[in-house]
């Protein structure tokens, strides 16, 4: 018996085969995503000292069926790979003098050009910060229409601000309130930015529908029984007439928001005023 040669030529660096892509690099596989790229599909990679903390709740419901589905994907990347000497140290004390640590310059830079490989320009980097700008919902839609996006947690007093400027970096707050690191802001980003993705909530008049998407707050939801403790459901939402209905809804919509968003409310007004 004679040995055969498959002369099929490898396939070059960032070839799509499928859905997967190939890249190069020189991370040893042990420390790579068990994932493979697949072409064409939103990412979101997150920079943190808890990768473990990932997928989390994004595993979990729609988000998580999409995600084993490959309607997106995740990779948590941990800053300790990067960091410096034997203990692998990330932090260090701010200059200056005061209290608590800083993550240092020369372990984000290196986790930052790792993470934004092969990237273009429609993939964003997010620092999940307090002094950011309020996350939204036009946010959202934006960075659904993204390629990706890549997410720093910071953790103790911050980061350096040198890498933030360095790298342009974007960012983005959860609330006016501090926490003790970015990972649940990460996964809330995450989560509401996914199911606005093709295909994850399955229909697409559900996203039309929610709060924020007319730039009021959602009107209230009722269902069975239709009797609940003496409180029973309005009978216009019984009466099949969808007119009233949408009618009904929205005149709760705008009360609520009146009253619970003084400043959605002003902002709705301004633009119905444009309008006209």
């Amino acid at each position: 018996m004679t040995d055969t040669k498959d002369d099929t030529p490898d396939p070059s660096p960032g070839r799509a085969l499928g859905r997967k892509t190939i890249r190069p690099t020189l991370t040893p596989r042990e420390l790579m995503t068990p994932t493979p790229d697949l072409a064409g599909v939103w990412k979101a990679r997150v920079l943190t000292l808890f990768p473990q903390a990932f997928p989390g709740v994004l595993g979990e419901s729609l988000t998580g069926k999409a995600l084993k589905d490959g309607l997106w994907q995740l990779e948590a990347l941990d800053l300790r790979r990067f960091g410096i000497g034997k203990h692998r140290n990330v932090d260090d004390t701010p200059a200056g003098g005061g209290a608590g640590m800083v993550l240092r310059a020369d372990v984000l830079g290196p986790a930052i050009d790792t993470a934004m490989a092969g990237t273009g320009p429609r993939w964003p980097l997010i620092y999940l910060s307090p002094r950011g700008r309020p996350m939204d919902q036009a946010l959202m839609r934006n960075l659904a229409r993204a390629d990706g996006v890549t997410l720093l947690c910071g953790r103790f007093e911050g980061v350096d601000e040198r890498v933030l400027e360095h790298y342009n970096v974007q960012e983005v707050s959860l609330g006016d309130f501090v926490m003790t690191g970015g990972e649940i802001a990460a996964q809330a980003l995450i989560d509401a930015t996914v199911r606005l993705l093709p295909g994850v909530l399955g229909n697409a008049s559900s996203t039309e529908e929610e709060s924020f998407s007319s730039g009021l707050l959602e009107h209230p939801q009722y269902t069975r029984p239709a009797d609940w403790q003496g409180r029973t459901i309005p009978d216009v939402l019984m009466s099949g007439h969808h007119g009233r209905i949408d009618a009904w809804r929205r005149a709760r919509s705008e009360e609520i928001t009146r009253a619970r968003r003084p400043d959605l409310w002003a902002a709705y007004t301004a633009a119905q005023d444009d309008t006209e």
